[in-house]
């Protein structure tokens, strides 16, 4: 079992801290660091962000510290692949389809790339919220109730408020409140329009939202303290309450004001996904806490946001780690897992080779 490291152990912290600091490859390392417009989700983010809001700008801040060699690699470019053979180790701030769930890290397994995060399977359950919902159920961990909807079938309407949510994709894109049922067919097409599969249909609950994440340090697995996220403006945390371009203040994020059974009980269920699901490197578990102090767990993210004030990096730096200390942690993990030992070849691409024709 893997050790779990509290936030309040600051020796281990501390130790752990310096294996990171200390740790250095033979080379300078190469990183292909992974970020375009792929998804809606990063599309809205390029579209909307100030650069030095963007976690791809954080990043790159950390990889010059460490003193690392990078490019930013966009997955919509046709050289694309041919580009990733180059570098020693990947690491992706791809958010939605194609990035996060699973795709891009079965293609890096192919290539033998080693890369930062969760492997295929935990990505693809995580990133797909209703399979995630489903393993939260199978491994005991609660969560509010819910259904799925497809175009063609019935809109069932409960007499309650529900969260209609694509079930790819996240910073709430094509995320809506539903609150009478007049609503809920143009909230179901809207969200099946942004994610073309099926529709989580989830019973809407009141409260405090909170979210736990979870870093892969050498020596075990270091548990951030739950923080409180408290929206100012709107009903709920959505996609401009996420974005925050304006740097308006809309939402607060604070250590969790919580008994410490609740904050026990948030640690145990986000330890318990992390290990049900395979999740390695980093994850964040969002969950929400009602009046009565029932915990309920949302989502699964295995690729945290990593801009200087996102709720990931908030909780590393309360435990004493910078956003550098996270990315050493990122690429330690990566370049320290054991490597697949499968007899395939390592495709070699040139630059006469056309997409069409890797592909085919």
């Amino acid at each position: 079992m893997t050790t779990l490291i509290g936030p309040l152990d600051a020796a281990a912290i501390h130790r752990e801290a310096q294996v990171l600091r200390t740790w250095q490859q033979e080379e300078p390392l190469n990183v292909a660091l992974v970020y375009g417009g792929l998804s809606a989700e990063d599309r809205l983010y390029i579209a909307e962000s100030p650069t030095e809001q963007m976690s791809v700008t954080a990043l790159s801040e950390s990889l010059i510290e460490i003193g690392a060699t990078f490019k930013i690699l966009d997955p919509c470019d046709p050289g694309f692949i041919r580009d990733l053979l180059t570098f020693d180790v990947a690491l992706s701030n791809l958010h939605g389809p194609y990035g996060e769930d699973g795709r891009l890290q079965g293609l890096l397994d192919y290539l033998r790339k080693p890369f930062c995060g969760s492997g295929v399977a935990a990505s693809a359950i995580a990133a797909d919220k209703i399979l995630c919902k489903q393993a939260m159920e199978g491994l005991g961990v609660p969560t509010t109730a819910w259904q799925t909807w497809r175009p063609g079938a019935a809109a069932r309407w409960q007499g309650r408020p529900v969260m209609v949510k694509p079930a790819l994709g996240g910073s709430s894109v094509g995320m809506s409140l539903v609150r009478d049922e007049a609503a809920l067919t143009p909230a179901l097409e809207h969200a099946w329009e942004t994610d073309p599969s099926p529709v989580l249909v989830e019973q809407y609950v009141t409260g405090l939202p909170v979210t736990v994440g979870l870093l892969q340090l050498p020596g075990g697995v270091l548990a951030f303290p739950p923080l409180a996220t408290e929206v100012h403006e709107g009903e709920f945390y959505d996609a401009a309450s996420k974005l925050d371009a304006d740097a308006t203040g809309t939402v607060s994020v604070a250590l969790a004001d919580l008994p410490a059974n609740v904050l026990e009980a948030l640690t145990r269920h986000a330890r318990t996904l992390w290990g049900g699901l395979g999740c390695r490197s980093a994850a964040r578990i969002d969950f929400m806490v009602t009046d009565d102090r029932a915990v309920y767990a949302l989502e699964v993210n295995t690729t945290p946001g990593m801009s200087r004030e996102s709720n990931f990096v908030t909780g590393a730096a309360l435990c004493g780690l910078s956003h550098t200390d996270v990315v050493r942690a990122f690429l330690h993990e990566a370049l320290t897992r054991p490597a697949y030992d499968v007899p395939l070849p390592i495709p070699v691409l040139n630059a006469s080779t056309s997409v069409r024709e890797t592909a085919a």
